[in-house]
């Protein structure tokens, strides 16, 4: 038994990424595609791989310019070489997890120590955001791992002297803007800005090769853009630059989370449970830290990580629209900080990243397997194909009050057909895209009540809590339930020939 401990012990690096892998590739093959946004990103390359189109991400048959090209291509590698499933979409986000944290050891080990770099490893890997995000199948994890390659080249190079490794940074923010968009230029580049003013050195801004570190940016971030310019014209510009981009800034997509101490909330759940480990042991050394800080005993790298960390807090914070993941570039310096500071609890963090990583795999099969089951559209798809002989008409019965659309992309990335979303005709006009608003997410085909075929079986997939809604917008037809699961209901449909006099009444 002392033999294995003592193997253990040696090989513990190897055998704590080894976890790693294991904890991110877990029941990734029986996680579902979830709504709203998974589904977007997992339709999205699903078209474009039957179209034969590795340039220009479509979705309903339409061209659709959320997000950049480099996820997609994840996402298109996986689903040929995988197949096009759950495992081949969580892939590439599960091969960017373990990078990153291998990106946040090497970082720490540059910086400090090997003891160092192994505890903020073990913490950048065990939080719960870290967990979420290694399941998901969203940009950030790739976004992740180059936005922070950008920062951890630029101060290798300023700290070494070796300037080269300057070009490695415009290469990464190539890559950066390539997974997310202007973000990835604009956000590193303050943070290296203002941690040089900080430091007094601001003349170093000269020696950063600019010239042929552009020409290695532009050739990197800059050629897709300029292809899918070539290709589309203004409404690509105006699409991803003017909405994803510009009106994300100014006007918030989700008005409720647009508070103050948003982010405030999203760090402390997110870096749990180091959140509050850290807190704690701050509270219990307060006297010591301040004394240290009043002596100036704060080492360069150390103001490097709380100048990255708290800027990119800070950004997101100015921002109109808020997501729980917007964030995450500041998990890497608050890992290697917390880290450092929790050098002499070596036995702590062990012991409590193993608690979470037993937790963490208990989530897998106890909550986070059914819960993405329920925010998906995988049964109901499968019930269609059950119920549909193969001429029924297939429709979804959505709510446009309020803004909403209750549509799942997921339902139609199993079903393997476009299913139009069912609206008032009077209504066409209001959700369709155009101009400076958040309409130019629907894309999703739409169909007017009034243009239903009449004597004509019809599949309507409805949340059962708006099933009364649906019964009062087509009063004068046949319905029959045919299939209820986890709040959604089928209606099979009989239109007679009568047309609806105004469907609008009945909401």
């Amino acid at each position: 038994m002392n033999k294995i401990l003592a193997m253990m012990k040696q090989h513990e690096r190897a055998l704590a990424l080894l976890a790693v892998i294991v904890l991110v590739l877990l029941g990734n093959g029986q996680l579902a595609i979830t709504d709203p946004v998974e589904s977007n990103y997992a339709l999205t390359a699903k078209e474009m791989l039957a179209a034969g189109d590795f340039t220009s991400p479509r979705i309903y048959g339409n061209y659709w310019y959320d997000k950049p090209i480099f996820f997609y291509w994840e996402l298109l590698a996986a689903f040929q070489i995988f197949g096009t499933g759950e495992f081949a979409a969580r892939f590439f986000p599960a091969v960017f997890s373990v990078l990153n944290v291998l990106e946040t050891y090497y970082f720490a080990r540059k910086l400090y120590d090997r003891a160092t770099a192994f505890l903020s490893a073990i913490i950048f890997g065990t939080t719960i955001a870290f967990f979420y995000l290694s399941k998901a199948v969203i940009t950030d994890m790739t976004f992740v791992f180059f936005f922070n390659a950008v920062l951890i080249a630029f101060y290798l190079a300023y700290r070494s002297g070796r300037r080269w490794l300057y070009l490695a940074a415009f290469f990464f923010s190539g890559l950066t803007v390539l997974t997310k968009g202007p973000i990835g230029f604009l956000l590193p580049g303050f943070i290296l800005l203002v941690f040089l003013c900080v430091r007094r050195r601001a003349g170093e801004l000269l020696h950063m090769k600019w010239l042929p570190g552009m020409a290695i940016f532009l050739a990197v971030g800059g050629s897709w853009y300029y292809v899918m310019y070539r290709l589309h014209g203004m409404a690509f510009i105006d699409t991803f630059f003017g909405v994803h981009n510009f009106l994300r800034a100014r006007v918030a997509e989700h008005a409720r989370d647009d508070v103050f101490y948003y982010y405030t909330l999203i760090f402390l759940v997110g870096f749990a449970p180091w959140s509050f480990v850290v807190l704690y042991q701050v509270k219990k050394r307060w006297a010591e830290l301040r004394e240290r800080v009043k002596q100036r005993r704060v080492s360069d790298a150390a103001i490097f990580l709380f100048v990255w960390a708290l800027l990119v807090n800070l950004f997101f914070q100015c921002m109109a629209t808020k997501y729980v993941t917007y964030t995450q570039p500041a998990f890497l310096p608050m890992a290697i900080l917390a880290g450092r500071f929790l050098l002499p609890k070596m036995r702590l963090v062990k012991r409590t990243a193993a608690c979470m990583y037993v937790l963490y795999a208990v989530l897998i099969f106890v909550a986070a397997i059914p819960l993405c089951e329920q925010q998906s559209g995988r049964t109901t798809a499968a019930a269609l194909r059950n119920l549909n002989p193969g001429d029924y008409l297939v429709v979804n019965y959505g709510d446009y009050n309020n803004d909403r659309i209750h549509y799942k992309a997921s339902t139609v990335f199993y079903y393997g057909e476009n299913i139009p979303e069912l609206i008032g005709r009077e209504e066409m006009e209001d959700v369709r895209p155009g101009g400076m608003s958040w309409n130019a997410k629907n894309v999703m085909p739409f169909l007017a009540y009034e243009d239903l075929p009449p004597e004509t079986p019809i599949l309507i997939i409805c949340e059962t809590e708006r099933l009364p809604f649906l019964r009062g917008r087509l009063a004068d037809s046949a319905l029959e339930n045919v299939y209820e699961s986890q709040g959604t209901t089928i209606v099979k449909a009989i239109v007679p020939r009568r047309r609806i006099a105004n469907p609008g009444d009945a909401e």
